[in-house]
């Protein structure tokens, strides 16, 4: 069982922009009158298409979709949170809280990569129907320990208890549940912003955590023998600094990507832990996509796990 992988999935904007739908869940978002939407658009289109080509010259390997360009989803440059891919050859799809986001599942993509990876596909979406729906936006709601088949998950909207134990009957993990808030006390929305599990360190905001929770995340850890980096809370709610991901390259380096607001924020000490356990520290510049998507850098891979 593999943490970390050197392959992602990642699609390209064509409507991207501030989502009505998701706003009322997600206080990372915010909206501006200032700029048309096809400036936005145009935005993150750049800041999309500069990140694919960092990776791939960092040697990271990217599967690149386009969206459809009749879209109804701003926010499908996020494909995290409709699927996930595990290297016992399952590839899941989620029921997701919005309508215009469940648009964002696409049988294309599912398909191509069934053929190419020869996964069994699960389908989770039939929980959309439940009443009331019971919601599970992928590795958005889920952070995984992968190793120790753990799912870290922050309670939310868009993370429901019985579809959690869903996906932990299915692929045989253990659930370790806490509540989470920012700094407007809303529940954070998902559990990815909050935090990142690496081969051997995790980040995450501790300040941000129910005081009545914190001893069950640190036992997790410290049971796994994971080293803990903390954040702070402005680092989570204004900078996205818990939305990293650990990936691999071809030459087998550790690489850890950050948006550069993340990475601008980390002290000395932050960066010098991180470089224990990272060959490179990647910040990637997504202003855009951060200012009115209301995710950052991780929300963007889709982790792709062969068997």
């Amino acid at each position: 069982m593999k943490q970390i992988t050197d392959t992602v999935l990642m699609i390209s904007p064509t409507q991207f922009g501030f989502n009505d739908q998701t706003a009322e869940s997600n206080s990372f978002q915010n909206k501006s009158l200032a700029i048309s939407p096809e400036e936005i658009q145009n935005l993150a289109s750049r800041e999309f298409h500069s990140f694919v080509n960092t990776m791939k010259s960092n040697g990271i390997e990217v599967i690149e979709f386009q969206d459809q360009q009749a879209s109804l989803s701003p926010d499908s440059i996020f494909p995290n949170n409709w699927f996930s891919t595990h290297s016992n050859g399952k590839i899941i799809s989620y029921p997701m809280l919005t309508e215009n986001r469940r648009s964002e599942r696409r049988k294309d993509i599912l398909d191509h990569l069934i053929e190419d990876y020869n996964y069994e596909h699960i389908a989770l979406e039939y929980l959309e129907k439940n009443v009331p729906p019971q919601i599970l936006e992928g590795t958005g709601s889920m952070v995984l320990d992968r190793v120790n088949k753990i799912i870290y998950a922050v309670n939310s909207r868009r993370t429901d208890i019985f579809a959690l134990e869903e996906f932990a009957k299915l692929l045989g993990y253990t659930i370790c549940s806490f509540n989470a808030y920012g700094s407007d006390g809303q529940a954070i929305y998902h559990t990815n912003v909050l935090m990142c599990m690496g081969e051997d360190f995790v980040v995450i905001g501790m300040d941000n955590i129910d005081p009545n929770d914190k001893n069950l995340v640190l036992e997790s850890f410290q049971k796994t023998n994971k080293a803990l980096i903390p954040l702070k809370d402005f680092q989570v709610n204004l900078c996205f600094a818990g939305n990293m991901l650990q990936l691999r390259n071809k030459d087998k380096e550790r690489i850890l990507l950050m948006s550069q607001s993340a990475y601008s924020s980390l002290d000395p000490l932050q960066i010098s832990e991180l470089m224990k356990y990272n060959e490179k520290l990647l910040p990637i510049s997504i202003p855009t996509i951060e200012l009115f998507g209301g995710g950052s850098v991780r929300c963007m891979m889709a982790e792709i796990f062969s068997k």
